[in-house]
C-alpha cells in the first residue's frame, strides 16, 4: 500500500487584478488556477480558489517548489505560508503567539494584528479578535505594539477555517498568462527584449520567442545566452518556445547591396544597414507569428534609445509588419528597464559580453531619420524574399518550461 501524502502545509494567496473583472471573472480565475497547477504538475500539491483567495496545500517536502511557483505566478498580489486552526479564539491566540516568537528570533521588535472576518458567525468582532490575539504577545514582552509601521503584521482571516500568517510575500501583479492572447517576442541578447516579454506576460499574454542568429559572425555562446534568457522568462510565462532563425545569408546580402548601392538623398546606403536588417527581421517574424498563430509582434524598442529607435526609423520598421507591433518599453528609460531586469533575473545574463547580429553588423554612422521611401527602395534592391523564406524554413525550435524547471530544481 502506498504511503498517504501529508498535505499539512498551507499557503494563502491573494489574487490580483482579475477580481475587478465582471461576468467573465470565472475564466480568469480558472486560468490562474490552471497556471499554478502547471507549475506544480510534477510535485505533490493541491490548488483551489474560493471567495477571492487561492489555497495551496502540500507536504513539507514540496514547500520549496510551491514558493518558487508563487514567486513567479503572474496574477497575484501576495502570498504567505499560513497556520490553519479552528475558529476558536484560544487556537487563534496560540497561532499568533507562535508567529510572534518566530519574529522575535529574527530580530523583529514591533507588531500589529489585523483580522478579517468573512465568516460573520464568529462571535467576536474583528477589533475584539485583534485585542484578544495581541494580549499574550504584549503581556509576555515578546513584541511591542506599533499600529503605524510594525515590523510584522500578523493577519487573521476567519473563513471556513481560520488562517493566521505573518508578513506576506510580494506577488507578480497583472492578469493570468493566457488570458490576453498570444504574441511573438523578437528576443535578442540585450537588456530590453526580455523585459518587454515579461511586461506583456503581466498583461495576460502568452509569449513565444524568435531569435536571429548569424553564425559564425555571432557565436554559439551568444545563442546560448538568448536561450538562457528564454528559460528565465518562461518561468513567469509557464512555458515558451524559441524559434532560432539562421540569418547569416540575409545579413551578407544586406552588406553586399549597401556597399555597392548609390547614396539616397545624400545618405550612404550603408547607413541603412541596421534598419534594413530590422525590416528583414520583421518580415521573417511575420511568417513565424502567422505559422504559430500569434496575434502580434513584440519588441524591446524604447523611443530614442539608439539610432534605429527614432520615431522615423520605428515607422520604417513597422511598415514591414502585417500584424500589430507592440512596444511595451517605448516610454521607458534605461534605468527603469535595468531595474525590472534585475527584479526578474535577466540582468546578469543580458550583460554577458556576447554580441548579437545587430551589434556586429552596425554601420559606424547609422541613418537617424530615415525616409520611408528611401528605406523601401533599398529593401527592394536587396531582393531578399527567397532568403527570408529559406531562413524561416530552416529555423530551429526549442521549448522551455517552468514545470520542468521546478522538477529539475525542487523535485524528488
Amino acid at each position: 500500500m502506498s504511503k498517504a501524502i501529508d498535505f499539512s502545509e498551507t499557503y494563502l494567496v491573494q489574487v490580483g487584478e482579475l477580481t475587478l473583472k465582471g461576468g467573465n471573472i470565472k475564466d480568469f480565475e480558472k486560468r490562474l488556477v490552471q497556471n499554478l497547477q502547471l507549475y506544480l504538475e510534477k510535485v505533490h500539491a493541491r490548488v483551489h480558489l474560493r471567495a477571492g483567495r487561492m489555497y495551496v496545500e502540500c507536504p513539507p517536502e514540496s514547500c520549496e517548489a510551491v514558493e518558487y511557483a508563487l514567486n513567479h505566478l503572474i496574477g497575484i498580489t501576495g502570498w504567505a505560508k499560513a497556520r490553519v486552526c479552528s475558529k476558536d479564539i484560544e487556537d487563534i491566540k496560540k497561532a499568533c503567539l507562535e508567529i510572534a516568537l518566530e519574529a522575535k528570533e529574527k530580530g523583529l521588535k514591533t507588531f500589529k494584528i489585523e483580522t478579517r472576518r468573512p465568516d460573520k458567525s464568529f462571535p467576536l468582532t474583528s477589533y475584539e479578535t485583534n485585542c484578544e490575539a495581541a494580549g499574550d504577545i504584549f503581556d509576555q514582552g515578546i513584541l511591542q505594539v506599533d499600529v503605524k509601521k510594525p515590523d510584522i503584521m500578523i493577519r487573521v482571516e476567519i473563513r471556513e477555517k481560520c488562517f493566521v500568517y505573518g508578513n506576506a510575500n510580494k506577488g507578480c501583479r497583472g492578469l493570468p498568462v493566457g488570458t490576453g492572447g498570444k504574441g511573438l517576442l523578437l528576443l535578442s541578447g540585450g537588456l530590453d527584449s526580455p523585459v518587454a516579454g515579461y511586461r506583456m506576460m503581466r498583461r495576460g499574454m502568452k509569449v513565444e520567442c524568435c531569435y536571429f542568429h548569424a553564425y559564425p559572425y555571432t557565436s554559439e555562446e551568444a545563442q546560448k545566452k538568448v536561450e538562457d534568457l528564454a528559460q528565465i522568462i518562461s518561468q513567469y510565462g509557464v512555458e515558451t518556445h524559441i524559434n532560432i532563425i539562421p540569418f547569416t545569408d540575409v545579413q551578407m546580402r544586406i552588406k553586399e547591396v549597401t556597399r555597392s548601392h548609390e547614396p539616397l538623398n545624400g545618405v550612404p546606403a550603408e547607413a541603412f544597414s541596421t534598419l534594413l536588417l530590422r525590416m528583414c527581421m520583421m518580415k521573417t517574424a511575420n511568417l513565424v507569428a502567422k505559422f504559430i498563430k500569434c496575434q502580434c509582434l513584440i519588441t524591446g524598442e524604447s523611443l530614442g534609445q539608439v539610432a534605429s529607435q527614432t520615431l522615423e526609423n520605428m515607422a520604417v520598421t513597422e511598415s514591414c509588419c502585417e500584424l500589430p507591433l507592440l512596444r511595451p518599453l517605448v516610454g521607458m528609460d534605461k534605468e527603469e528597464i535595468v531595474t525590472i531586469a534585475k527584479e526578474i533575473g535577466t540582468y546578469e545574463t543580458s550583460i554577458l559580453p556576447y554580441e548579437d547580429c545587430c551589434v556586429l553588423f552596425s554601420p559606424k554612422h547609422p541613418v537617424i531619420k530615415a525616409k520611408l521611401e528611401d528605406a523601401h527602395t533599398l529593401y527592394n534592391a536587396l531582393n531578399v524574399e527567397d532568403l527570408i523564406q529559406e531562413a524561416f524554413k530552416n529555423r530551429e525550435i526549442k521549448m522551455f518550461s517552468a514545470r520542468n524547471y521546478v522538477w529539475d530544481n525542487f523535485g524528488d
